[in-house]
């Protein structure tokens, strides 16, 4: 049966499971106070700007103000739910709540909860003991359900067509900066929510910066583009990048183009489970080595996406991670001349139990990214 819906119950007790040790080192807690308002949607489905999840072994209570009391009866129906009036913090709300459920130990998400925030919680709730966690939901947001899953895949499909659009409308007079505008107008007309991250569109030596803002500049005389995008389905992000070139790129653009596809094609043929993060990494980099340009690749290769752009796994010199199936990664190789022109490929691959899928299917290849004006 085809999973239509993600299944925030059992999203939750997995979360509850880890209460008997919520920081890796055997450290029980009553309840977690999780504040990373992505962990909160992963979660419970809310999709406000402000809200924390508490999580105890029988409850979970979400916390937010008036604004989303609508909102909240609709996505999170069955919930309970706590709301703050506007002349309380919601930090003075969760110390009320935890001392409702009489909660004696509460972990927090130290990589989100500020210093100011987790003042006022120590100082309102003198008397409970708080622990840090970190990675949590984070590390159970690694591996994509079926849904998840189809919404990636569907945000892919709408910045692959929307690119293939923009691009027929390219002329001389486009800019960096009215280039990426269409493209994200685009993918809007085309049911995105938006773009997944802000577009880079780089024209000529601007690609040689890996995030690059485009500008006022007219494609012109340039001989490449350089654009790095992404749509948002239902919060879901796609990533990918494509390098292009005109008829006068340079045999030095041709030649270090062959090895960027070169990498790319052989890190995705390296993924599948149990593969670590750091050895699909060493792939796309000794290939690189090979034709002498490693010391113009100048980042890692890749990420994990989902409900942000950015997330576990890192596909990383120094990653310590190991690949799942239903992991959602992009592998993206680059070299860049400063002054001269870069070049990125990135796609979006899913690690499936045998092996990977790409979920990009824009060509590729150096004679199918020539342009046409």
């Amino acid at each position: 049966m085809v999973q239509t819906s993600p299944d925030y119950p059992a999203r939750i007790e997995r979360v509850r499971s880890r209460l008997v040790d919520i920081d890796g080192n055997g450290n029980h807690c009553d309840g977690f106070l999780i504040t990373d308002i992505l962990n909160v949607r992963y979660l419970t489905g809310f999709t406000g700007s402000s809200g924390y999840l508490l999580v105890t072994d029988r409850d979970a209570v979400i916390l937010s103000d008036g604004r989303y009391d609508v909102q909240l009866a609709r996505q999170c129906p069955s919930m309970t739910k706590a709301i703050r009036p506007p002349t309380q913090k919601i930090t003075e709300l969760a110390v009320e709540v935890i001392a409702d459920l009489k909660l004696k130990t509460v972990a927090v998400e130290a990589a989100d909860l500020t210093l100011a925030a987790m003042s006022e919680l120590s100082t309102e709730s003198p008397d409970t003991t708080w622990l840090e966690s970190s990675g949590v939901v984070e590390l159970f947001r690694q591996i994509k359900d079926e849904y998840e899953i189809g919404l990636i895949r569907s945000a892919a499909d709408i910045a692959q067509r929307s690119l293939t659009k923009t691009l027929a409308g390219l002329n001389e007079q486009t800019t960096e900066r009215q280039f990426a505008l269409d493209l994200e107008n685009a993918m809007r007309m085309d049911s995105a929510d938006g773009v997944s991250f802000d577009i880079i569109a780089g024209f000529g030596e601007t690609g040689g910066l890996p995030h690059y803002r485009p500008a006022d500049r007219a494609l012109a005389n340039h001989q490449t583009v350089l654009i790095d995008w992404g749509a948002c389905v239902s919060g879901y992000a796609s990533d990918i990048t494509r390098t292009f070139h005109r008829d006068g790129a340079s045999d030095r653009f041709r030649s270090a183009y062959e090895a960027v596809l070169e990498a790319n094609l052989a890190a995705i043929d390296a993924i599948r489970p149990g593969a670590s993060c750091a050895s699909i990494d060493a792939v796309a980099r000794d290939v690189l080595r090979k034709h002498g340009l490693a010391d113009a690749f100048l980042h890692s290769l890749g990420h994990g996406i989902g409900l942000f752009i950015h997330e576990g796994p890192r596909l990383a010199e120094i990653s310590t991670e190991t690949l799942q199936p239903g992991m959602v990664v992009t592998v993206e190789p680059g070299v860049y001349f400063a002054g001269d022109f870069g070049i990125r490929i990135e796609d979006d691959v899913l690690v499936t139990p045998d092996g990977a899928e790409v979920m990009t299917s824009l060509p590729k290849g150096l004679d199918d990214c020539r342009l046409m004006l």
